[in-house]
């Protein structure tokens, strides 16, 4: 691909002195940024990565350092093709310490949406790919802020979903109330996802919808992952129980008749 056909919006281009050459054509990201985070494209020995590194009014905060220590710590070890790889935590010249995670070269689901360029392909995404993140990371016991278009990108060729923020601590394990939420995390997206559709897709609106509740309908991403297959885990049980019922019976009558 050609790094220069992604242009992010209001990207500003930062002079980087490096002696040693390891470094350079920095860039800063305003669009992906977070609350206490700045998001930086960069060459690494002439490859491009991303950096995820503290704004410049928390960079020597020792408290600050640590939590992007424990992020890093976090997710040095996750392994999912829908959320962005970390791969190193480095002091990085005129930037600070930095999380250094693989490059993507795509759009957020909020400039998608944005600038109306929404497709079937991406909803069927958010569908499935989406889905498999979000139960890994419940599965990991990951404590994250919530899922938005703002931290979900598409890559630009075949738009494949990667989420760039997926936690900075871990648990022993998830309660119940951390499920709901993503869940209703979902569900938002999907509806505003939804709004700017030509197509009304009102099955799909039906699931967001049940998501989003007082009380959602789905206690857990397998849950959600079956209503779109236009399955429940109530079927899947009798459909288990049927099948051992017949391998039973078969079980039987070979006993009775084969001697």
């Amino acid at each position: 691909m050609d790094k220069n056909s992604y242009i992010s919006k209001e990207e500003k281009k930062i002079p980087i002195s490096d002696p040693t050459g390891k470094w350079s054509d920095l860039t800063l990201l305003p669009e992906w940024g977070e609350k206490y985070y700045d998001v930086y494209t960069i060459k690494k020995h002439g490859k491009w990565v991303m950096l995820k590194a503290l704004k410049k009014e928390y960079a020597d905060s020792p408290e600050y350092r640590k939590m992007l220590e424990n992020e890093f710590d976090t997710r040095y070890n996750l392994a999912h093709p829908n959320i962005v790889m970390v791969n190193d935590l480095e002091e990085v010249p005129g930037v600070g310490l930095a999380i250094i995670t693989d490059d993507v070269y795509g759009y957020s689901l909020r400039r998608l949406i944005d600038e109306k360029r929404l497709t079937p392909k991406i909803v069927r995404r958010l569908e499935t790919q989406l889905l498999d993140a979000m139960e890994y990371i419940q599965e990991n016991h990951l404590v994250h802020d919530s899922i938005t278009p703002e931290t979900i990108i598409f890559t630009e060729y075949n738009e494949n979903l990667k989420l760039i923020n997926v936690g900075y601590a871990q648990k022993s394990s998830m309660t119940p109330l951390d499920a709901t939420e993503d869940i209703r995390s979902y569900g938002k997206i999907v509806n505003e996802v939804l709004d700017h559709l030509p197509a009304t897709l009102p099955r799909l609106r039906r699931i967001a919808g049940k998501c989003i509740g007082e009380n959602p309908a789905y206690h857990s991403i397998s849950d959600l992952q079956l209503a779109l297959e236009k399955r429940d885990s109530k079927q899947l049980f009798t459909i288990i129980c049927v099948f051992i019922l017949l391998m039973t019976a078969l079980l039987i009558w070979l006993t009775l008749h084969i001697k």
